[in-house]
């Protein structure tokens, strides 16, 4: 495992245990403050805290933080031996990108962001080259690299390029053998879909790690090179819009749970054209909730 990614987990468990002193109810302290505790970047507490709000510990709305439960053993992760060689700087980069920590058309410092996501510089630079075809950063003509960010045009060329992608894995999931994995993993779906509408009360904050299983799945059904990696950029960039808008979260859950039944329920009878129009109505509804999502940042 990436040392950087060990001091997360690392960091992310003394958090955890922080939380374990608190009361439900309690707010949180600064970012700053959890970064002294830890003794990590506010990068790197980022990562913890979207976690713990995902996993419904704490919410989180910008300097707002409060202990929703008590932590349990269960939410801890795993601490394993550094032999392991998993890199997760991309992630991490777009964890910065999507949080706005910087604005669009922002000049990148090499030596800066080796610090920040403690790679070797080299590291960062093939990173960097191979981060532009996203369109995310580019080459400044004096030499370096410059943030396009995450702008509002960029938001609606990715869902349209999304749109694209998914209403063709979706007609391939509709024309799936019957022994194709995808049928028990829509099965498991959308049983968990029905048990968090039943419990949307109260568990609607766990709809955005659902609806990344959800795409996965559907997804996984078409094996091309060339759309692969798009889709883990896609998939990231779609879930933390999420957490971006906070305003009728649950209403807009609960809506998008009855979108994904509507595309497992035509799926599951074999009918692709019922398919396809389910999933381009929630594929239009996601768009306009990802630019909205956007305003509320002043994006849009």
């Amino acid at each position: 495992m990436a040392r950087s990614d060990t001091r997360y987990r690392e960091a992310y468990n003394r958090i955890l245990a922080f939380c374990e002193t608190l009361r439900v109810g309690d707010d949180m302290p600064s970012e700053t403050r959890l970064g002294e505790t830890a003794g990590v970047s506010r990068t790197v507490i980022r990562r913890c805290l979207s976690r713990l709000a995902e996993l419904g510990v704490i919410s989180w709305d910008g300097r707002d933080k409060r202990l929703l439960r008590v932590p349990t053993p269960g939410d801890r992760i795993a601490v394993p031996d550094a032999g392991s060689d998993t890199s997760d700087l991309e992630q991490r980069f777009l964890d910065w990108v999507l949080r706005f920590d910087v604005p669009a058309n922002t000049a990148l410092s090499v030596a800066e962001l080796s610090r920040t996501f403690d790679v070797p510089q080299h590291e960062l630079k093939e990173f960097l080259a191979g981060l532009s075809r996203f369109g995310l950063v580019t080459r400044r003509p004096e030499g370096g690299w410059r943030l396009l960010g995450f702008t509002k045009s960029f938001a609606i060329e990715l869902s349209d390029f999304r749109s694209v992608l998914e209403l063709n894995a979706v007609s391939h999931a509709a024309e799936a053998p019957v022994d194709h994995p995808v049928w028990s993993q829509l099965a498991d779906l959308r049983a968990d879909h029905l048990r968090l509408r039943a419990h949307i009360d109260t568990d609607f904050h766990e709809f955005s790690k659902l609806d990344e299983r959800f795409h996965q799945a559907i997804n996984s059904v078409v094996r091309n090179r060339f759309t692969a990696e798009f889709q883990k950029v896609i998939s990231l960039i779609f879930h933390y819009h999420y957490m971006w808008d906070k305003t009728e979260e649950k209403t807009r859950n609960a809506a998008a749970i009855d979108e994904h039944l509507a595309i497992i329920e035509a799926l599951e009878a074999r009918d692709a054209e019922a398919a396809r129009a389910a999933a381009q109505e929630h594929l239009r509804t996601s768009k306009t909730t990802l630019l909205s999502s956007l305003r509320h940042h002043d994006l849009g």
